[in-house]
């Protein structure tokens, strides 16, 4: 009875160590299916350019929030979030009853400076004729020659306070700086403005500069106006770089790059990435058509003597239409393509 039992144990062991040994596998699962008969890519090293993904954000590369010099009452704002807005546009206005006011006494003001300046000109011409003809003293054609120089002051400074008022003036109407999209609307009719509170908010969203950090020895080689390939939210957009500066703590170094967006299908503040070129590298490839993906799981069918195989593999940087394997295969490995038309499992 012991003897049985013994050997009945002795069963169990070897059933659990052939159990454990089949788990502790490589990471190829044979894949129980039919011969197939789907095109296959031979896996061989490849000469890739290697790059540094720089992650970043694209930002617009002209925005300004808008507000005055004015305090009074706002008395119409003429756009809406979203609204689409040209260079001069009117965005908002503000009373300025009191500023038409003192624009008229201003106005008053030049007029009367340049009649008593017309009389001056008038009667220094004249002193200066008699001058010549010793017809008047030295000390009248002085005179009249200070009246002229008095009269001319006048009217510059009539003129200088005119225009400081027309300006001022031209603060109570908030006009488009550049031609973009109000992305803010900070008050209604009848609020009350006053110097430096924001009134609107505007973009330009046509061209985003991306803003990537990296280390000196990445940023070293860049160079302005040099083209980068670069993602914004995942679509794959070119970049020119626009400089490489030290950042404030003296370790990193900002990469700026500009990236066209004319249709404005790219949107401001999103996530971006700059692949910085590092040089070139030797890599396993194959095409992206060939990677299976299952939740978190990315691999390829492996074709081998003994059928497909399942092989989890570790991806690297995307080539074109080719992906990098870092992990899972090896020079020589044949992967198995789908037939043309059949789409590979979705990314998640």
């Amino acid at each position: 009875m012991r003897a049985g039992r013994s050997a009945l144990i002795g069963v169990a062991v070897i059933a659990f160590v052939a159990a454990c040994d089949h788990t502790e596998q490589s990471n190829a699962e044979i894949a129980p299916a039919a011969p197939s008969v789907s095109e296959t890519y031979t896996v061989h090293d490849t000469t890739l350019s290697a790059v540094f993904a720089a992650a970043g954000v694209a930002a617009p590369i002209q925005q300004a929030t808008l507000s005055t010099k004015l305090m009074g009452t706002v008395t119409d704002v003429l756009v809406q979030e979203g609204d689409r807005v040209a260079t001069g546009q009117p965005l908002v206005r503000i009373d300025a009853r009191d500023l038409a006011a003192k624009s008229a006494q201003a106005s008053a003001s030049v007029a009367d400076a340049a009649a008593v300046h017309r009389d001056a000109l008038t009667q220094a011409n004249r002193m200066r004729a008699l001058y010549a003809d010793s017809a008047a003293t030295r000390a009248q054609l002085d005179a009249a020659e200070t009246g002229l120089a008095r009269a001319e002051a006048v009217l510059a400074a009539a003129n200088a306070a005119a225009s400081e008022l027309g300006a001022v003036t031209s603060y109570a109407v908030i006009r488009a700086p550049f031609a973009g999209i109000i992305t803010r609307r900070f008050v209604d009719p009848g609020a009350f403005a006053a110097p430096g509170a924001p009134l609107a908010a505007i973009q330009d969203v046509s061209t985003l500069r991306i803003t990537a950090n990296t280390t000196p020895d990445i940023a070293r080689d860049l160079r302005r106006g040099q083209s980068l390939a670069a993602t914004v939210e995942g679509q794959p957009v070119h970049a020119t770089v626009e400089g490489a500066v030290p950042t404030m703590t003296g370790n990193l170094y900002t990469i700026n790059a500009l990236v066209a967006n004319r249709r404005g299908t790219l949107l401001a503040g999103s996530t971006a990435t700059l692949a910085v070129p590092l040089g070139m590298r030797t890599a396993l490839v194959v095409p992206a058509t060939a990677i299976v993906r299952e939740g978190d799981l990315t691999g390829v069918t492996l074709r081998t003597a003994h059928g497909d195989e399942r092989r989890w593999v570790r991806l690297g940087l995307i080539a074109g239409n080719m992906i990098e394997i870092s992990s899972g295969l090896r020079s020589g490995d044949r992967v198995v393509l789908p037939p043309p038309g059949v789409a590979t499992a979705p990314e998640n």
